[in-house]
């Protein structure tokens, strides 16, 4: 009688709309986003002097996507491309165009994220780390884009300083006593990093989407001198990095001396994988991990700034390019998923993808309304393991409007870089076979023009004019 009695309890614990009517319990969804980290950053990628221990188990219990891309080489347009689920030939931001005083360029009310949409679908959502698509008070500001709480820095310009005067808590300035540019007090990473778990306990028992743009490994290379540092400092041959310091003639503007600059770059990048973990252990802790779906990726490739040495590191894995470059290295970044149950542990995939697929991914998997406009497919089908049933995208495409304006397109094994575009917008693009030459070392364009003339409609059909952010030959 008494097993009787538990059986029949338990079943009502899932039907509480009615005998026979099985509440679907929806997954959480925890994407991390790493700021300017190499597709070559993490062991797990190949990574021979940084220890990243908690993304690589990461990956051994979960599926790495060794062809998945950022939706362009830096951050504000990548992370347009990100929430609004379109490359940067559609999508509204497609530049680092700065506000005065603070801020970029804001997403405007028109736009829609999948934040909104998730949202709607009875998710709570929250933001912490580093924002850049609208200040506080603007159309583009985290709560009008889908975001029930934001904690850190809504300027990514503000961003280049770990011990910056303030950061954001929704529309509410939080002073950091003892940071004034002159000194350092506290370390703005780690006051993010409480936020982001406090959201955890406080939302454990509903649908939630945590979304973890951190900062870290952006330069400027900063951080205390703690056992990170300690893991590298001494232990390799430096390149020291003279900058705009700290003191009575600090400002925001330029990144901080560095005399230790490549230790301090690994330290960054070990920092971010323990907070990695911490979040992984809170939501064991909780015991929300088998229905919770874990997303770690970067915003684009490797950085230049502040001391940082790609090369030291072999950041861009052996890939040609970095940050500004629409070549591998710039755009191929690290994706890695896990879903107890559901995502076959230690997978691994070769689909084709880009940050624009998210939005339609997410959507199906928390059972949210599509979106209303997105060049992204869902790669649902390929996480689970069904490849037969997953659909491929007939391009990707990417443009980049510094540097003279460049534009590329990923079309199977083929990829196309058109440099110079302001001053040619037609010019003929390079052209690599990357099954061949993953490094992009042998243009091969000559040999191949018909699939250039291919490559050539593809650039002018993804290109939609913007009055904002225009090639300016055009």
């Amino acid at each position: 009688m008494k097993t009787t009695l538990f059986i029949l309890t338990a079943l009502l614990s899932l039907c509480p709309d009615g005998y026979g009517q099985v509440k679907k319990v929806k997954p959480n969804i925890v994407f991390i986003l790493a700021d300017d980290l190499g597709y070559g950053d993490l062991g797990v990628y190949g990574q021979k002097i940084i220890k990243t221990p908690n993304i690589d188990r990461l990956a051994r219990q979960g599926k790495i996507f060794t062809q998945f891309y950022a939706g362009t080489t830096v951050c504000a347009p990548s992370r347009s491309s990100l929430l609004t689920g379109q490359h940067t030939g559609h999508t509204y931001i497609r530049g680092n165009k700065e506000i005065e005083p603070e801020g970029q360029q804001p997403l405007p009310d028109s736009v829609e994220t999948y934040a909104q949409l998730l949202r709607e679908a009875g998710y709570v959502t929250g933001a912490f780390g580093k924002w850049g698509l609208g200040m506080v008070g603007t159309s583009g500001e985290p709560a009008k884009k889908g975001f029930d709480q934001f904690f850190g820095y809504n300027c990514q310009r503000q961003s280049h300083r770990y011990y910056p005067t303030h950061l954001w808590e929704n529309d509410k300035k939080v002073v950091l006593t003892g940071n004034d540019l002159q000194h350092k007090a506290v370390y703005a990473p780690e006051l993010i990093q409480q936020k982001t778990l406090a959201f955890l306990d406080q939302n454990k028992d509903k649908p939630f989407f945590l979304f973890v743009p951190t900062v870290l490994p952006h330069a400027e290379l900063q951080g205390p001198d703690d056992r990170f540092l300690k893991m590298y400092k001494g232990k390799m041959t430096e390149k020291p990095y003279k900058g705009n310091d700290y003191g009575p003639n600090g400002t925001i503007a330029g990144y901080a001396s560095e005399p230790d600059a490549h230790a301090t770059y690994a330290a960054m990048v070990s920092r971010m994988d323990h907070y990695v973990g911490e979040i992984l252990q809170k939501l064991d802790k909780l015991g929300l991990t088998e229905n919770t779906i874990i997303i770690f990726s970067s915003d684009n490739g490797s950085h230049r700034e502040g001391g940082a040495d790609p090369e030291f590191f072999n950041s861009s894995g052996g890939l040609r390019g970095n940050k500004r470059d629409l070549y591998e290295g710039g755009v191929r970044v690290p994706f890695i998923v896990k879903w107890p149950g559901k995502i076959k542990a230690g997978s691994q995939s070769k689909f084709i993808g880009a940050f624009w697929d998210l939005m339609p991914t997410f959507t199906e998997l928390a059972g949210a309304s599509k979106p209303k406009h997105s060049d992204g497919i869902s790669i649902v089908n390929e996480l689970l393991g069904n490849k037969t049933a997953q659909q491929q995208h007939e391009y990707l495409y990417w443009e980049f409007h510094e540097g003279g304006g460049r534009q590329a397109v990923r079309y199977g094994n083929w990829k196309a870089v058109r440099l110079d575009v302001d001053k040619s917008p037609d010019g003929t693009p390079e052209l690599y076979d990357l099954v061949k030459d993953p490094a992009e070392m042998h243009n091969i364009a000559s040999k191949h023009l018909d699939i250039v003339s291919k490559m050539k409609k593809f650039m002018k059909e993804a290109h939609r004019e913007s009055a904002l952010f225009p090639f300016a030959a055009k």
